[in-house]
């Protein structure tokens, strides 16, 4: 009897957790949906463009510290998007398996009939430590990283999927360019094409 009641206990304590823990992933899932979903300005920024002017960016200013925003970001500042962190091994490109959770929010949301049919860059942004030609360089390969793990393992189809990398050169924090809050990945919907 004991094991019997010891049992259904375990059950109801297992069945009370996963209800809580889906309640918690259907709430960020619905955070990630109401974030990128809805009418929007058409903005033409390639997302080669977008490459192209953060390297140009790092050649015009060279040194610690970008100036400021790039002008064809101010174009995309106005669209929806969803900024989200993502770790990574340590100098690597290789997505740690907790922030995988995230990865497949992230898929959950794009496979919604909401978000289907659109096209999302996939940006990756660093922190100002290290030079910033391998900041840039570290973005890219971690930005074609989470589009390979949304196309590949989550069946998002790729043809909606741009990677893209920044680097230092968009921080979120200009007053703390070393701070946790600039490594981030961020979708941004840049409607349909």
């Amino acid at each position: 009897m004991k094991k019997i009641l010891l049992a259904g206990f375990s059950a109801a304590i297992l069945a009370a957790s996963t209800v809580a823990g889906s309640a918690q992933t259907e709430l960020s899932r619905n955070q990630i949906i109401n974030s990128l979903q809805g009418a929007q300005q058409k903005v033409d920024v390639s997302a080669d463009d977008l490459q192209k002017a953060a390297f140009e960016n790092i050649q015009k200013y060279p040194g610690a510290n970008a100036p400021g925003n790039l002008p064809l970001w101010d174009k995309l500042a106005s669209l929806r998007q969803f900024n989200i962190e993502i770790t990574f091994d340590f100098d690597s490109a290789r997505i740690k398996p907790s922030s995988y959770e995230a990865v497949g929010l992230i898929a959950d949301a794009l496979h919604t009939p909401y978000l289907q049919g659109q096209t999302f860059y996939i940006v990756g942004h660093t922190d100002a430590k290290g030079a910033r030609e391998y900041n840039l360089e570290l973005s890219i390969r971690r930005a074609k990283a989470i589009r390979e793990a949304l196309v590949t393992t989550f069946q998002v189809p790729g043809k909606y999927l741009f990677a893209v990398g920044m680097g230092e050169e968009q921080l979120r924090d200009p007053a703390n360019p070393d701070a946790a809050v600039n490594r981030r990945v961020q979708l941004i919907n840049v409607g349909y094409r």
